[in-house]
């Protein structure tokens, strides 16, 4: 006789299998995120990361992987697996998928079973066929904007439940904040390269007008007019023919010294 007092579905949890061990402790989980953030690691050091985390946290999980979405596309980071990674590639050929929704509509997104589940039907016909049977997807916000997402899945239906959506936004939060300030370390380091190159770029055109002067021209508006029209004629900037410029003086004194 059937208990009536089991539930008409089976829960996520009475789906894995006995013996399978707990997920790993949240609290390290997340000490291990802000840990990174302290460090200031790599990009994907990061990612990979993120990626063991959403893994271990959650239990029965195939292969987790992370979406990221900006000015270069869409594009899969520190993929657990091939699995996760080929099932990532199925939504970018399809242009639909439980992580491309995720992030475009900043909500987490969860399928039960992709044989029966009918808002993706070719991506959920093809990653089905790959053996993912149940997905969790979190999107990544960082402010107003959503950078992309993370996402576990697995080979089991209706593997993932309500705790593990929970564990997946904290998660997610956590990586979307480390993203973040990754990525402005990344932005921050490529704007100082760039000041700096005009910094020594304007102190070549400096040093070359004086040179100029020193060799004849009227006042600073002719010598570097006089640099401008080689640039002009040459196809170059001005600040690579006041290099040019210096490093031809500084190898005739040099010889000079020489003799």
């Amino acid at each position: 006789m059937t208990d009536p007092t089991s539930p008409a579905h089976p829960t996520p949890a009475q789906l894995r299998e006995p013996g399978t061990p707990p997920p790993v402790d949240l609290t390290w989980a997340l000490s291990q995120m802000s840990g990174l953030l302290l460090s200031r690691e790599t990009v994907d050091t990061a990612l990979e990361l993120v990626t063991t985390l959403a893994a271990t946290t959650t239990a029965g999980t195939l292969g987790a992987a992370v979406t990221l979405v900006d000015e270069h596309g869409k594009r899969s980071k520190a993929a657990s697996n091939a699995a996760a990674e080929q099932a990532d590639a199925l939504q970018y050929e399809f242009d639909e998928g439980p992580c491309l929704t995720a992030w475009a509509t900043r909500e987490p997104v969860r399928i039960d079973d992709t044989t029966t589940d009918g808002r993706w039907p070719r991506w959920n016909q093809a990653v089905s066929r790959l053996g993912v049977r149940s997905v969790l997807s979190t999107p990544l916000v960082t402010g107003d904007e959503s950078i992309g997402a993370m996402k576990v899945y697995c080979e089991r239906p209706m593997n993932y439940g309500p705790h593990d959506e929970q564990v997946m936004r904290l998660l997610a939060s956590q990586a979307a904040i480390l993203l973040a300030n990754t990525q402005s370390l990344v932005e921050a380091r490529r704007l100082s390269r760039q000041l700096t190159d005009a910094l020594a770029g304007r102190d070549a055109v400096a040093q070359a007008t004086g040179v100029l002067l020193a060799q004849g021209a009227a006042n600073r508006q002719e010598a570097f007019a006089t640099l401008a029209a080689t640039a002009n004629r040459t196809g170059r900037p001005v600040e690579e023919i006041a290099s040019a410029l210096l490093s031809l003086v500084a190898t005739r004194n040099n010889d000079h010294a020489d003799n």
